[in-house]
């Protein structure tokens, strides 16, 4: 009886997280096609908070084609039935689910152009990462190579876009309520937040060894550098925080060599 109650539960969390995760893609396509009040995510960032220093070239947000696909990919190989019992998506329970959920109402929030309230919903996506990422002992404890491809890498590639969508979000909120940055310029919270950015993502490289983490990282430090190009220490800034990314991830690499 305990064992159909704790299959029943499994079978629950496989298809809800699956669902949750599909909604959540349907939502982002619908808000593209037909977005409220007459402009797309993109449209808003690029008239509302066109002067926003954080926010990176176009470009970057190309990556959300590979964040869904690690999110179907971990969905769909959650599902199957041979990972009804793994004790590592136990672990993970419905967080994933609430990161999608609030995802999608975080899309319908930015839209409505309630961006303080959309704050709030990015943090109900960021944490729930967190505690999953933290759960699955990324980069601390061995996995399979399909667990790696299925959960781990997709977890740390949305993880790591929703981290600096946040510090985004934040700093969007914060402009279009004219926040005075207590006295100190926006380029040099600008900076400082790249600087944060550029440590967290060191920091997963270091303890956890997690390149998808910090490649996401990279990703976005080149877009911010590109798109304010003409702003030379935002740049220099920028730049630098990727060649150290990558300098540490080699370095790392070629120890994990020597040590194999």
């Amino acid at each position: 009886m305990q064992h159909s109650k704790s299959n029943s539960g499994d079978i629950l969390r496989q298809l809800v997280t699956l669902a949750a995760v599909i909604i959540a893609f349907v939502v982002n396509v619908l808000s593209n096609i037909f977005p409220l009040n007459g402009l797309t995510i993109g449209g808003i960032s690029n008239t509302l908070f066109k002067n926003v220093l954080i926010i990176p070239a176009n470009y970057a947000f190309a990556i959300w084609g590979l964040i869904y696909l690690g999110l179907f990919a971990f969905a769909i190989y959650q599902v199957l039935p041979s990972q009804r019992d793994n004790p590592n998506l136990r672990k993970t329970g419905y967080l994933l689910t609430i990161a999608s959920v609030a995802q999608s109402i975080w899309v319908y929030l930015f839209l409505s152009r309630l961006f303080v309230a959309s704050v709030i919903a990015m943090l109900l996506i960021l944490v729930p990462l967190i505690v999953m990422y933290l759960r699955l002992g990324i980069g601390t404890t061995p996995a399979s190579r399909a667990e790696k491809w299925f959960i781990r890498y997709p977890t740390s590639i949305y993880l790591g876009w929703i981290s600096v969508a946040t510090i985004v979000n934040i700093a969007s909120a914060l402009y279009i309520n004219n926040w005075n940055g207590f006295g100190i310029p926006a380029e040099t919270w600008t900076l400082i937040m790249v600087i944060i950015a550029t440590f967290v993502a060191n920091i997963a490289l270091l303890q956890r060894q997690d390149i998808a983490y910090s490649g996401v990282s990279v990703w976005a430090l080149i877009a911010i550098a590109i798109k304010h190009w003409d702003n030379s220490t935002l740049k220099i800034v920028a730049l630098s925080g990727t060649l150290l990314i990558i300098a540490i991830g080699l370095f790392k690499g070629q120890g994990s060599k020597v040590k194999g």
